[in-house]
């Protein structure tokens, strides 16, 4: 069923849908950030499609990357069919990506979340602003070259009239993350906390750099040899049936 929602877009955009893939069962296309809401325009309103329950929007961050650094993940359902479709494009530092928050109106606060995480614009956002973070804060916590001993300014507690808020934690209840010698407590050891601070310690960065990752790349190749090998064997048969 998803594989349908991937051949209508197809049909639709033609080359303007830049790759397709259904790894692992999960179907992806990629499009390029000025066709981003249109496409998620689309998929809203075709009626072949109805891809009407917004999941998820979310980021990732290649800093090391020589293309766009960034790049943005739109999870869709169709409440209809059942099928699902994730939209990926590629944006740039500094560079803002048209908000969808006017087809899923769920999309504001999740556009807001990759604003504050990750500090990539939303054009046409009504209101763009932090939603996990205070103003007063300092970067974006989920780009993998943030800091790890950053102190954020300390703010005083703020009163609202009408709401029921927790006051903060005492420095006998808790201690802030950036506060904490995490080099001085992981030295010697290979427990991970960030990218960052990994890297200071010459850790593996990634998992895509572990064992574990790498054993399954070797089972994935020797999947698709052992599927070539069937697919020319079949093709071999008809050919001998065939004479």
């Amino acid at each position: 069923m998803s594989q349908a929602v991937v051949d209508r877009l197809r049909t639709h955009f033609g080359e303007r849908l830049l790759e397709t893939s259904d790894a692992f069962g999960d179907h992806e296309v990629v499009v390029a950030d000025k066709d981003w809401v249109e496409v998620a325009q689309f998929l809203k309103e075709d009626r072949e499609i109805q891809m009407d329950h917004f999941i998820d929007l979310t980021a990732v961050d290649h800093p090391e990357r020589s293309s766009a650094r960034f790049d943005v993940l739109l999870l869709l359902r169709s409440s209809v069919s059942g099928a699902r479709i994730r939209v990926h494009t590629r944006v740039d530092e500094g560079k803002e990506l048209g908000t969808v928050s006017g087809v899923w109106p769920g999309a504001n606060w999740a556009e807001r979340e990759v604003w504050d995480m990750f500090g990539i614009g939303f054009s046409g956002h009504p209101d763009l602003r932090r939603i996990l973070l205070y103003e007063e804060f300092i970067g974006y916590p989920l780009r993998k070259d943030y800091p790890i001993d950053r102190a954020q300014p300390l703010v005083p507690y703020r009163e609202v009239e009408e709401i029921d808020k927790l006051p903060p934690f005492g420095i006998e209840e808790g201690q802030p993350f950036a506060r904490i010698d995490w080099e001085a407590r992981l030295a010697g050891g290979d427990n991970q906390v960030s990218p960052a601070i990994g890297l200071q310690q010459g850790q593996r960065r990634a998992l895509s750099d572990s064992e574990a990752a790498l054993q399954i790349q070797k089972r994935l190749a020797a999947k698709a040899k052992a599927a070539a090998a069937e697919a020319t064997s079949t093709e071999a048969t008809k050919e001998g049936q065939g004479d």
